[in-house]
């Protein structure tokens, strides 16, 4: 008599967030993914073993890696400027702050002279963002990080770019966090709810921002897409064995 299977646990929030994360890459083709932080991390390896195999991911340092982090090809500091300045790199960078436009900040809150807080620094945002495309992803979504406008532009957003030569290869394809995805397809490029992830309402994402949320379409919001069967055995098998998306995005 064969034992009956467990049934498989649904997705949880954090799987949504890896899926979400992973679909920034889609289309890519063959460009350097750099993702910063575990879930953009889980998302770009996962796109790489699924839908996006020519995506180039790196150890940070002088290697190209496959994504178990077997080494592929040698990248010296060189030739990874060469792809930043190109276009041919897509960043998932966090954000402290975020504002309707896609500006943000990693450097300081208050003013700059004078903060009330220090954080990162500008580090490579502005390059980042005026060469080549970088999506952000926000583990806890509040009015403390969407904002009516940042202390400090480190990233640059839509309604700055234009100003700043050679900024060709600018674009912001998304936003992930822990509620849902956005974009900037908005007439006036600000940003949009386009899809949430389940559980989470309407009024939830537009309470949690801290400027008015233009939502997609006429109709209801559509859910964010669901991990399929392979994508799940990957994400907990092989990915993240241990289960440490949980533990950054919680297990709803």
């Amino acid at each position: 008599m064969t034992a009956a299977r467990s049934p498989v646990p649904p997705p949880s929030r954090s799987e949504y967030c890896v899926i979400a994360c992973a679909e920034a890459w889609r289309g890519d083709g063959e460009v350097l993914a750099s993702p910063m932080g575990l879930i953009p991390t889980l998302g770009a390896r996962l796109a790489r073993r699924t839908f996006s195999p020519d995506l180039l991911l790196t150890d940070g340092e002088a290697l190209l890696v496959g994504p178990g982090g077997e080494v592929e090809g040698w990248l010296p500091y060189r030739r990874h400027l060469t792809m930043v300045t190109g276009g041919r790199r897509h960043v998932m960078m966090g954000a402290s702050q975020l504002d309707r436009h896609g500006n943000q900040n990693i450097s300081c809150i208050g003013d700059w002279a004078r903060p009330a807080r220090q954080l990162l620094g500008v580090r490579g945002a502005p390059v980042n963002t005026l060469n080549h495309p970088v999506s952000y992803w926000v583990p806890r979504h509040s009015r403390r990080v969407f904002v009516e406008q940042v202390d400090m532009v480190c990233g640059v957003g839509y309604d700055r770019y234009f100003r700043a030569e050679g900024a060709r290869f600018h674009r912001i394809p998304r936003v992930v966090t822990n509620l849902g995805v956005f974009d900037f397809e908005t007439r006036d490029r600000s940003m949009r709810l386009c899809s949430l992830h389940p559980g989470v309402t309407v009024e939830e994402a537009r309470e949690a921002t801290g400027f008015p949320l233009t939502v997609s379409g006429g109709g209801p919001v559509p859910c964010t897409r669901e991990p399929t069967a392979e994508e799940l055995r990957l994400i907990r098998e092989v990915l993240d064995p241990d289960g440490r998306r949980d533990r950054e995005v919680g297990a709803r």
